[in-house]
């Protein structure tokens, strides 16, 4: 099963896990939109249940209806600005109908559970010179990190630690890259997309770090957690992404630049941002075998590409974006 199997990373993540012999039920409230799910459609590997995760009753029934491998869990209200347009849904969906859904795994004996988390949830690094990694304090500092982190509690803490249930959470690094339910409300999305149509590009707090990975990695990471031995994955934290895809916005606007040299750009300095943080991802390289396949500098040419050939016609279409633009 995968929940928000219709989004920005579940639409490609179904492929992929088709493509490796999986059969696929895919959960989603099509909050936007069905399309990125047409050319699977006929697929006899393909389920697709239209039905909210904080609708127990139906969604419990779609839980019982098979006898499932594994639960990977995406479906939430995504994003800083979206939680906090919506804090009660964003609540219901991200935290109570989450960690009910990891108990309800549990009792029906799924084996595995994988939780797409952040790596927001460090907030702001204390020594601005070093990385933050999975035994560094959580200091979220908006909603959408505190119910990540909340979720990450309960799937550590909540269940007794047997042979059985294996659930992991994946702190994802900021994403982007090219995906059937195409999002430019991401950094490195968004500053492509601004350049590429020509125009000047506003950046707020340009020498904060974060850490950055593409789309197709986030799905490479998933099918390597269900993949590997239950003993190695079972109740643990792993970063994704790789130590060389840190990135401030002034060094992305660099790399952006360097293919579009005419590109307008204006700084808007922050003397301060909550979030800041570089992370290291020696963890899931070292101990799960991971590489990512592509870097920003790719990823930027990719979305490039598809605007410059008209692949994507509207990108300020509202459907691009998670919030009202």
């Amino acid at each position: 099963m995968v929940t928000g199997g219709a989004g920005y990373v579940g639409s490609l993540l179904i492929r992929k896990l088709m493509q490796h012999g999986y059969r696929v039920v895919c959960v989603d409230t099509l909050r936007f939109g069905g399309s990125s799910l047409i050319d699977v459609w006929e697929n006899p590997d393909f389920e697709f249940n239209r039905v909210d995760i904080t609708d127990y009753k139906d969604f419990d029934d779609v839980l019982r209806s098979r006898k499932y491998f594994a639960v990977v869990h995406l479906a939430a209200i995504v994003g800083d600005p979206a939680c906090k347009r919506e804090p009660e849904l964003a609540t219901k969906t991200n935290r109570d109908a989450s960690i009910r859904l990891l108990e309800k795994a549990e009792e029906l004996g799924i084996e595995r559970f994988v939780f797409a988390s952040t790596c927001s949830n460090y907030g702001k690094m204390e020594d601005s010179d070093g990385y933050v990694d999975e035994s560094s304090p959580l200091c979220p500092v908006s909603l959408y990190a505190q119910l990540k982190v909340d979720v990450e509690t309960a799937l550590l803490n909540r269940f007794p630690k047997g042979q059985k249930f294996s659930p992991t959470a994946l702190r994802f690094s900021t994403v982007y890259g090219i995906s059937p339910r195409m999002r430019f409300d991401l950094t490195v999305n968004e500053f492509t997309k601004q350049l590429a149509l020509g125009r000047e590009l506003l950046v707020f707090g340009e020498n904060f770090w974060r850490p950055y990975c593409h789309v197709i990695d986030f799905s490479n990471a998933i099918l390597t957690v269900l993949s590997v031995p239950k003993e190695k994955v079972a109740y643990n934290v792993f970063n994704v992404g790789n130590n060389e895809q840190n990135y401030t916005k002034k060094m992305i606007v660099d790399e952006l630049l360097r293919v579009i040299p005419d590109g307008q750009v204006q700084y808007v300095h922050k003397q301060e941002d909550p979030r800041d943080y570089r992370v290291n991802f020696n963890k899931i390289k070292n101990e799960l075998g991971f590489k990512i396949t592509k870097t920003v500098p790719e990823g930027i040419q990719g979305i490039l590409r598809s605007i410059k050939m008209g692949i994507i016609e509207n990108p300020d279409d509202q459907r691009y974006y998670n919030i009202p633009v």
